[in-house]
């Protein structure tokens, strides 16, 4: 156990961002399957599937929010552990785990509450018409009873990865997204449950999934462990773990501000079939953006503990290095979308009306996406170095400030509204880009500074 905490701060950066990195990305490609396999069956039901399709796509801010506020606790909490690992803060970083445990059992029982008492009025204010309504309630009513199986599994899954259990990480999606491709088909066509099957097809999932993360933080081949007496919520501890945390809480649950207002535009200039091919859309970046996700999570650990050990040579080359393979895997998928666009949109829907629309916008949607890797690779590492005021700013910026006013503003300035709509994402990445880049240029450097002015003043 000493080994695999030692090993982030001694063996070589290539070969430990290949080890870390490669299960949290296959575990991301695995848990997009959580996101995407249901509305492939769905799509696929005969009969109504594109209005279902749509009306599970309405769903998705609700399941953003949710998975938003497990992020709130695990992207800070889980760094802040690494860095207390990283000085040799054990009981610290032990308490922190437990700490997180318990407020997140917290948020889940108050999520579970407000979505059954709430959903078909969120529904409908999230994008949800009169045709999607009755198929988007019978999804989310049996959805909102797994709420604590989503927190728990997505949130304390972190702590695996954090201290190097990257494969360990990988099983725990490995398990509930092999579950769910499994049961979905059972459910949804077998026993003629349609979008209810597969909703309880996903809670069932996750709650394998969550049985197997506990079990691993409670055993013994863990390195922090979830103790009775570590549950308690120590303000000191936790407090800055969501101060950290709120940056990717902004940028996961601004998703829900910004497809209620997508599908509302879209709603309004295409129609259904413009909100339906919004949710194809989402799914295929979703498949584009979460293996750099993985990558940028394969690097935390490496970030964090030496950040916290004061090794600001290896915390330099880890950012090098996540950024150059995030821009080469960007720069690839960027251009299998720009000359593929009818394979991906027939992955979700054999509609020929609805794939041709589909893969007009996604050219469009995706325009920027080769620049995005930027964008990711920095703001990932000013969450792994502790950086929530900067990691907050370039959240709030990209979602707040550009995109949510160009949604409205862009339609305006062009013929076709309804492609305008979509035209405000790569606009806004690329301005987002270009303002976090210099923000991080300036801010890295301070950081790399004050490491290598400390560490000198403890050698002398």
């Amino acid at each position: 156990m000493n080994d695999n905490k030692e090993m982030l701060g001694t063996a070589p950066i290539g070969k430990l961002l290949f080890k870390l990195a490669i299960p949290t990305v296959v575990a991301q490609l695995i848990n997009m399957l959580y996101n995407i396999v249901d509305r492939i069956y769905i799509g696929h039901m005969p009969g109504d599937g594109s209005l279902a399709l749509t009306g599970v796509g309405v769903c998705m801010p609700i399941i953003m929010i949710v998975s938003a506020f497990a992020a709130l606790i695990a992207s800070g909490g889980a760094p802040r552990a690494s860095i207390c690992m990283g000085k040799g803060e054990q009981e610290s970083a032990e308490k922190i785990l437990g700490g997180c445990f318990t407020l997140q059992l917290i948020i889940s029982a108050a999520l579970t509450v407000v979505l059954l008492l709430w959903n078909e009025d969120l529904l409908l204010l999230f994008g949800a018409s009169e045709n999607t309504i009755g198929y988007a309630t019978d999804y989310m009513s049996i959805y909102a009873v797994g709420t604590v199986f989503v927190q728990l599994t997505l949130g304390m899954g972190a702590f695996i990865t954090a201290q190097g259990f990257a494969k360990t990480g990988m099983m725990t999606v490995v398990i509930g997204a092999v579950s769910n491709i499994i049961l979905d088909p059972i459910f949804i066509f077998g026993f003629k449950m349609g979008v209810k099957g597969a909703a309880l097809a996903t809670i069932l999932s996750q709650a394998f999934s969550c049985v197997w993360v506990l079990a691993f933080l409670c055993g013994r081949k863990t390195y922090l462990k979830l103790r009775k007496e570590s549950l308690r919520l120590d303000g000191k501890l936790v407090f800055p773990c969501v101060a950290l945390g709120l940056a990717t809480f902004i940028m996961q649950g601004s998703e829900s501000v910004i497809s209620v207002c997508f599908n509302a535009s879209l709603l309004k200039y295409g129609g259904d079939i413009a909100v339906g091919a919004m949710t194809i859309l989402t799914s295929v970046m979703q498949f584009a953006m979460l293996p750099m996700q993985g990558i940028g999570q394969g690097a935390q650990p490496i970030s964090s503990y030496n950040f916290g050990a004061g090794n600001a040579d290896r915390v330099k080359k880890t950012f090098k290095l996540l950024l150059t393979v995030c821009v080469i895997y960007s720069c690839v998928m960027w251009g299998a979308i720009m000359l593929f666009p009818t394979v991906f949109a027939g992955i979700f829907t054999p509609d020929p009306e609805l794939i041709a629309f589909t893969a007009n916008a996604l050219r469009i949607y995706c325009g920027a996406l080769f620049l995005f890797s930027i964008q990711i690779a920095c703001q990932m590492t000013f969450v792994s170095t502790g950086n929530a005021p900067c990691s907050i700013i370039v959240a709030i910026v990209r979602k707040f400030v550009l995109l949510l006013p160009l949604i409205y503003i862009v339609p305006k300035l062009v013929e076709d509204k309804t492609m305008g709509v979509y035209l405000a994402e790569p606009i806004a990445d690329v301005i987002a880009v270009i303002f976090t880049a210099i923000l991080f240029a300036v801010q890295f450097r301070k950081s790399l500074n004050k490491l290598n002015t400390n560490r000198k003043e403890i050698i002398r």
